[in-house]
């Protein structure tokens, strides 16, 4: 299989090249040429662990990658996991499930496609027997999750910008206090949009980035949104008939690229009835599913800090499979958007009602649940990851051994200016 650009103008690439650069040399993003139908599958699919399930679907992509090399790649991603179901599927209430996506090395769902990324990575400097350099930027998860897909590994440095105070305490100390030397944690002035845009930007520097062997490892990349459609068909699968007809996914989601992955899985023929956008008050993407404009307004630092958004990545994806902006187009969507107080009164009632403690991001997805339709709700982060939020609304403080265990280290960061050329400079200096 080969893989285009959105903007159409780079030739196309394998999925191993596709992954190494994640940017397009064209400045778009990388999608399958088409995509394939799983709609015969699916019988078969039924009752796969975990792995064997990611396994059967990213051969499908990886197909330069050999299927003996490419299963001993995927097992490897998914052995850190705590729990033994990868991505367990919890009922809660009636009619009501959490898709617990939390259960990796850092907390986050983000770790499900890292760890998979992290691992092709290693593949690629053994085959090619070149270093690479990964860049991103973070509003919090994806950052600690690439950090730790990465650090110590030999042949790699990644270089990980986020907003300097705008993320929580601890997903800084899971970037910052690794103590590996090929780890770099830059906290930069402004919001995650600027972050990010000064990685388009270093990106967009052909030589630059061609000539230090950087690869992105954002949403941006191609690998990443492929692993994120895996646990959306584990959890249909999982579901009985009459459930699956009248599903809906309802989706935490800032950069547009968790809830992406969910709707191409459609697009590949399995057959998820819709899904719901759940913004908190940074809500560019609430207001473009219910008025069709798509425009960033002021950014607000929220309890939710992953999801503090206003340009999101993925969305060039979503453009290059529909045109025009009238919502009425895409039926398949809702949204909804949580203020901060709403969040908080959220977690309580989640407790109260159910007995279940959800962090701040999962609570933007429980906000107006239709009574009408069988909910699986994304829980995108565990809520030991912000105590203070917690505590505030259940007086509660969940822990995690791994997150206590960050609290006595120190603190490694680089503060930097949002600037492509100090950020270049900072990179010439310690890429491998």
């Amino acid at each position: 299989m080969r893989f285009i650009s959105t903007r159409g103008k780079a030739a196309p690439h394998t999925f191993s090249e596709a992954v190494a650069v994640g940017l397009a040399p064209d400045g778009g993003l990388f999608l399958p040429e088409s995509l394939p139908d799983f709609s015969g599958d699916l019988a078969r699919f039924a009752g796969l662990a975990y792995p064997d399930l990611c396994l059967e679907f990213m051969r499908v992509f990886a197909t330069d990658i050999p299927p003996a090399e490419l299963a001993g790649i995927v097992a490897a991603s998914y052995r850190g996991f705590s729990h033994p179901g990868i991505a367990p599927l919890r009922p809660v209430g009636k009619g009501i499930y959490a898709l617990e996506l939390f259960h990796g090395p850092t907390l986050a769902f983000k770790d499900f496609a890292l760890q998979l990324l992290g691992n092709l990575y290693g593949r690629q400097c053994r085959v090619r027997g070149e270093s690479i350099n990964a860049l991103g930027a973070t509003s919090g998860d994806t950052g600690a999750a690439a950090i730790h897909a990465l650090k110590g590994h030999s042949g790699t440095a990644i270089f990980i910008l986020y907003p300097d105070g705008r993320v929580s305490p601890l997903q800084e100390r899971q970037m910052a206090c690794t103590g590996a030397g090929n780890v770099f944690a830059l906290a930069v002035d402004g919001t995650f949009d600027d972050a990010q845009a000064v990685v388009k930007a270093v990106f967009g520097d052909r030589s630059f980035s061609a000539g230090l062997r950087l690869s992105a490892v954002n949403s941006i990349n191609l690998a990443r949104l492929l692993a994120q459609c895996v646990y959306y068909l584990h959890a249909w699968l999982r579901l009985s008939p009459a459930e699956r007809d009248n599903l809906e996914f309802v989706v935490p989601t800032g950069n547009f690229g968790n809830v992406l992955a969910g709707w191409m899985l459609r697009r590949m023929g399995v057959p998820i009835r819709g899904f719901k956008v759940a913004t908190n008050q940074n809500d560019i993407l609430y207001r473009f599913f219910t008025t069709g404009e798509y425009r960033a307004g002021a950014l607000q630092p929220s309890l939710a800090p992953s999801m503090d958004i206003q340009a999101a990545s993925n969305f060039e994806r979503f453009r290059h499979y529909c045109t025009g902006s009238d919502p009425a187009a895409w039926p398949e969507f809702t949204a909804s958007r949580c203020s901060d107080a709403e969040i908080t009164g959220i977690i309580r009632r989640v407790y109260r009602d159910y007995g279940y403690v959800i962090d701040p991001h999962t609570a933007c997805g429980f906000k107006d649940l239709n009574p009408d339709r069988v909910s699986v709700v994304l829980a995108t982060a565990s809520p030991a990851k912000f105590p203070d939020t917690i505590r505030e609304a259940i007086g509660i403080v969940p822990t995690d051994p791994s997150l206590e265990a960050l609290k006595s280290r120190p603190i490694v960061k680089h503060r930097l200016p949002a600037d492509p050329e100090a950020i270049k400079a900072f990179i010439s200096a310690r890429a491998v």
